[in-house]
């Protein structure tokens, strides 16, 4: 083995053994990089038209890092807060519902109903009353809510240094991703030692694929707080447009989606005694959501993407799985880049492969004949075959 070999295998052994011990550095703020990244890609476009006009980009990045702590980041922080104490009343204020009678009205409406009457005669034979199962079922279902939340909303409490920290990492990094994102972005392009066709099928692939997914995830959020809005209102339900506006933050999350907040919305209707109207509240938001999520949003997001209606599937299911929320963005990119990867392959390795047999058919080299001083034979003319 000779030197250069010996050191190519101690440059990249060494290389391998910092790049780990990098992950091991930065692994605790993966996910604050994670979404500054992501919401740098987003916000990018308006950091663009703000360079513009400011002539200073720290100053345009410093601009769109506020606007995006105050405008969108803080208000979230304050409604899950806001959730959370109101889940945490949400025992009480059931308790007080079924001791003021609130029960009641569903209870005679469910022994009206045949289903209900078989019900209550099938449990009577056994000595029970289906009254007192129902608020059996009501209070344990509150009581379950109510210390859900107060757990996970003490633990919250205990980890605000942490949020807070992480809150802070998320925010430095999109700054300094708006500020100098762009260099970067070059300079990891200039380390692949890839031909600039393939360099822009693999990354152009992975902006494309981002653009599609978030372009498809807000189109999809945006019908849905408008279809399930306009249910809201023709079901007469108080603040309608607010709840809307909910609803369609509720589209951009990747667990519960819009049933976060129609279906809390339906029980309440279905309590509070318009049984008609909240069935219709609910099979409309089915109907919805399922032309919404199972024919829109493949469609709004495979434009750009050019992967199969399957691929997009099991990239936004297995994404989800193995990444959480941030798996929305890195499922479908992941096999985005790989499919662009196998097209890189194929133009490299498999077509000049199967073109230099025909290569050499076509052209083959001119061979000098053995003896160029011989005189050329004299043509037959078929007289001494006689």
């Amino acid at each position: 083995m000779n030197q250069e070999r010996i050191v190519q295998i101690f440059f990249f052994g060494f290389l391998a053994v910092i790049a780990w011990q990098l992950y091991q550095v930065i692994e605790p703020f993966l996910t604050p990089i994670a979404w500054a990244m992501l919401l740098a890609f987003l916000v990018h476009p308006a950091l663009v038209r703000l360079h513009r006009h400011v002539a200073s980009r720290t100053t345009a990045a410093m601009v769109v890092t506020i606007a995006v702590a105050l405008g969108v980041i803080l208000p979230a922080i304050w409604l899950s807060a806001r959730l959370v104490r109101e889940a945490q009343t949400l025992y009480g204020a059931l308790s007080t519902l079924t001791a003021a009678g609130g029960l009641d009205r569903f209870e005679r409406w469910l022994s009206a109903t045949p289903l209900g009457a078989r019900l209550a005669a099938f449990l009577a034979r056994r000595g029970i009353r289906l009254e007192d199962e129902i608020r059996h079922f009501a209070v344990q279902a509150a009581k379950t809510v109510s210390d859900y939340a107060i757990a996970h909303g003490g633990s919250a409490a205990t980890n605000v240094a942490s949020s807070i920290l992480h809150f802070g990492i998320m925010l430095l990094t999109f700054f300094y991703l708006l500020r100098d994102g762009e260099a970067w972005y070059e300079g990891l392009r200039a380390l692949t030692p890839l031909s600039e066709a393939d360099q822009t099928a693999i990354f152009g692939t992975l902006t494309a694929t981002l653009s599609s997914v978030m372009r498809g995830l807000m189109l999809t959020a945006a019908l849905d707080g408008l279809t399930i809005g306009l249910g809201y209102f023709v079901c007469g339900v108080p603040y309608w447009a607010v709840l809307a506006i909910l609803t369609a933050a509720g589209g951009l999350m990747p667990f519960g989606g819009t049933a976060l907040v129609w279906a809390p919305v339906a029980i309440y209707m279905a309590v509070t005694g318009g049984w008609l109207n909240a069935a219709v509240l609910v099979g409309w938001a089915l109907i919805a959501l399922a032309i919404i999520d199972n024919f829109i949003k493949p469609l709004a997001m495979r434009h750009g993407t050019g992967l199969p209606t399957l691929a997009l599937f099991f990239g936004l299911a297995g994404g989800i799985e193995a990444y959480g929320p941030l798996g929305i963005f890195a499922g479908p990119a992941v096999i985005s880049v790989f499919a662009a990867l196998l097209r890189v392959y194929q133009r490299t390795y498999v077509k000049e492969a199967a073109a230099a047999p025909g290569e050499q058919v076509s052209s083959p080299p001119a061979v000098p004949p053995a003896d160029a001083t011989a005189r050329p034979r004299r043509r037959s003319t078929g007289k001494e075959t006689r």
